[in-house]
């Protein structure tokens, strides 16, 4: 069956402090490492064999997946001593691949939850014919992202990166991050340099005469490369809006993993997880949320659409809004964060010290 790479090499920068100490796949959505439902979907699409492409901090992936007998999967991992881009990570591990040079590689970016019908990317590919084909998804505005103009049948006519102006903006698909790649084409991406797949290898490949075939799946689609969106997909994710085999619980409101304890009087929705270990104080009031391991929320806090670092705490009466606190940071008493505010791991704010509204 089709193997497939994972590009999971990247340092998060956008963010931080979430990827202080831990790699942008590894980062607890919906109470397991996000990761996780990007191989257990590919696992339900019938892949077998993947190899992580790995860089910053790539010490944390193997001793969590092991071998990945667990999934059902057979994982390698190969580390790249200085960051490759998109094309040369691909070209780095070309040699674990085992498919012969006309069968098919998914390839997948590490930082983007979908609901993509895999099997039907791959048989898009077979009956085309194609060199390469990509996932397209239409959004509303496009400006920021990479356009994919496609002719009737489907055929990548252009790459546009990034349109600034209302007559560049051709077209509302864009490059959704998955691909399948004919085997032979991965060798000829140049090796040992940074490359991009986006910049480099598909507009040369298209400017050589190759077939690149779009394939449109407008199904759910979401980047995580800001916290806002990173909170948003794990919400999702336990709401059940986005699909994954991987969410340990029942779809719902909430989901409190095993060790965690919540109050009784502790409210908990829209999708909010309760990691291993942590601790909702009674009144406390969680709204579509994510908190990690070992995190406390004290009594009345009020925490919308936020994200709660391991062993984290948000003190009594504290109101937090679409904030990120980092691992180990205490939040004091009657503190007021909103909009995109991030305190980073192990900050200390005294009770009472920050606000958006008055003190009364």
């Amino acid at each position: 069956m089709t193997e497939a790479i994972l590009l999971v090499g990247g340092k998060g920068t956008r963010l931080r402090p979430l990827t202080v100490h831990t790699p942008k796949p590894m980062v607890r959505a919906a109470g397991v490492p996000f990761l996780t439902h990007q191989l257990a979907r590919a696992r339900a699409a019938g892949v077998e064999h993947v190899v992580l492409a790995t860089s910053y901090l790539a010490e944390v992936f193997e001793p969590y997946f092991g071998d990945g007998s667990s999934l059902g999967l057979h994982l390698e991992y190969v580390t790249e001593e200085v960051p490759l881009g998109t094309g040369g990570a691909i070209r780095n591990v070309a040699p674990r691949l085992r498919s012969g040079p006309d069968e098919p590689v998914l390839v997948f970016n590490g930082d983007i939850l979908t609901g993509l019908d895999i099997r039907a990317l791959v048989r898009t590919h077979a009956t085309t014919g194609a060199d390469v084909s990509l996932h397209l998804t239409k959004v509303p505005d496009p400006r920021a992202y990479g356009l994919v103009p496609t002719d009737g049948t489907g055929r990548v006519l252009a790459f546009l990166e990034k349109p600034q102006t209302p007559e560049e903006i051709v077209t509302d698909q864009i490059n959704a991050g998955a691909y399948v790649f004919r085997r032979s084409v991965i060798d000829t991406i140049p090796q040992g340099r940074p490359v991009s797949v986006e910049r480099e290898t598909f507009p040369e490949l298209l400017a050589a005469g190759a077939h690149l075939q779009g394939m449109v799946d407008s199904t759910y689609w979401l980047d995580l490369g800001t916290p806002a969106a990173f909170v948003r997909g794990s919400a999702d994710l336990v709401l059940g809006r986005a699909p994954s085999p991987a969410v340990p619980g029942r779809c719902g409101d909430r989901l409190i993993l095993p060790t965690a304890v919540v109050a009784p009087g502790a409210k908990l929705t829209g999708g909010t997880v309760v990691g291993e270990g942590a601790f909702v104080a009674e009144g406390a009031r969680v709204f579509g949320s994510a908190i990690l391991p070992g995190a406390v929320i004290e009594p009345g806090a009020v925490v919308t659409d936020s994200l709660i670092g391991s062993r984290a705490r948000v003190g009594t009466r504290s109101v937090l809004n679409g904030t990120v606190i980092g691992d180990g940071a205490v939040v004091g008493a009657d503190n007021e964060l909103r909009n995109g505010a991030r305190v980073w791991c192990d900050a200390r704010i005294p009770a009472g010290s920050v606000r958006f509204s008055s003190d009364q």
